[in-house]
């Protein structure tokens, strides 16, 4: 299955205050994400169940998709759409014998060599970082960058996500490096205001998103492809690319 939004939204419950979660990620959905990943690594088996019960039906009226991060017996309990691993985590391949086909695996990863090894086992999409510095993936050392961002983005045959200190300018910088969305958490979550905090950052994404790419290209435009060569390319109103 592949990835068609541009917004990865991942919970982070500590940011919200005493608003409840399923508020919270209501009126993300409001504002237009249209993925979550149920995060929250501190909740015993039974409390993530809970939550997970409740975010189903809003992430199922809204056309949104929910994975649940790491935990393959909660998504398997409430039915959620898929789940999202850690790089240490049970490898890929082994995580889509227990899920089948149909559902969606992201894993994160942080490092060229990363992405390419979730791909190989079959990972539907990654997430990479962290891009930009923030207190979250702190522990990962120095933020990686847009060079490094690009790429990956160039290389992987699968969707990236860029992760780390997402927000205002920056969205649109990974979306012109190459990601195919950006995943957040704070930008959305730790706001007063979520919907529009939502809704700003999707209208950030959608100025380099696909939509936007494909319509530099039809103008014609020079790419280069991952084996380093440099072509211009047009696409007319039949599909046909130049020479």
């Amino acid at each position: 299955m592949t990835p068609d939004w541009l917004l990865y939204l991942i919970t982070d419950r500590h940011l919200i205050g005493d608003r409840p979660l399923t508020e919270v990620v209501a009126a993300a959905l409001h504002g237009g994400i249209r993925a979550i990943q149920l995060r929250e690594k501190d909740l015993s088996s039974r409390d993530l169940l809970r939550h997970a019960t409740d975010l189903i039906p809003l992430t199922r009226s809204a056309g949104a998709v929910l994975l649940i991060n790491d935990r393959i017996d909660v998504a398997l309990a409430v039915g959620a759409d898929g789940v999202h691993l850690r790089t240490d985590s049970l490898p890929t391949r082994v995580v889509r014998r227990v899920l089948g086909p149909r559902k969606l695996i992201g894993v994160s990863t942080h490092s060229l060599a990363d992405v390419r090894r979730a791909a190989e086992e079959g990972a539907d999409f990654v997430t990479f970082g962290p891009v930009f510095a923030t207190p979250s993936k702190a522990r990962y050392g120095r933020p990686l960058g847009l060079d490094a961002l690009a790429e990956v983005c160039r290389w992987s045959p699968i969707p990236v996500y860029a992760l780390g200190g997402m927000g205002g300018d920056r969205i649109a910088s990974a979306m012109a490096a190459g990601a195919r969305g950006v995943a957040m958490i704070s930008a959305v979550m730790s706001q007063r205001d979520v919907r529009s905090a939502a809704a700003a950052c999707l209208a950030a994404a959608e100025v380099h998103g696909p939509a936007a790419r494909l319509t530099h290209v039809s103008a014609g435009v020079t790419i280069q492809s991952h084996t380093g060569a440099s072509r211009n390319t047009s696409i007319g109103l039949l599909g046909r690319e130049g020479p």
